[in-house]
């Protein structure tokens, strides 16, 4: 699975595959006929509440990603995603000034290490 993030103002690129708007609210400034995306998944974005708790303080970021990655569990959006990104990459869209410091970087990883985890082994026969 390949998926990056990319800010919704940077231009699109040709290497982004399926682009994939991942904010609750649309970003400001931008007009819809100006993005070209194949979804808007609303549902996947933290809570209202959870976001503005967070408002991008960086030292609030650690917890933000734990609470997040609570929300997230069970959230049929994150397994569409997954699917999404079995066949294609997919770059996650957000609105957030801060690379580094925003949800789609903590989704990154959620789904980037979802596809990484090795399998359990399986139990061995007694003979």
């Amino acid at each position: 699975m390949t998926f990056q993030i990319k800010r919704v103002y940077d231009p699109a690129a040709t290497t982004d595959g399926i682009r994939v708007l991942i904010d609750r609210l649309w970003p400001r400034g931008v007009r819809k006929s100006a993005v070209q995306l194949a979804l808007w998944m609303k549902d996947v974005a933290p809570s209202p509440r959870l976001r503005q708790w967070f408002g991008h303080e960086p030292e609030r970021f650690a917890e933000f990603g734990r609470r997040y990655r609570v929300e997230l569990r069970g959230n049929p959006q994150l397994e569409q995603l997954r699917a999404l990104g079995k066949a294609k990459r997919v770059t996650l869209l957000y609105g957030a000034r801060d690379p580094e410091v925003n949800h789609a970087a903590v989704l990154q990883r959620v789904l980037s290490a979802r596809g990484s985890r090795p399998k359990a082994k399986a139990a061995r026969k007694k003979t």
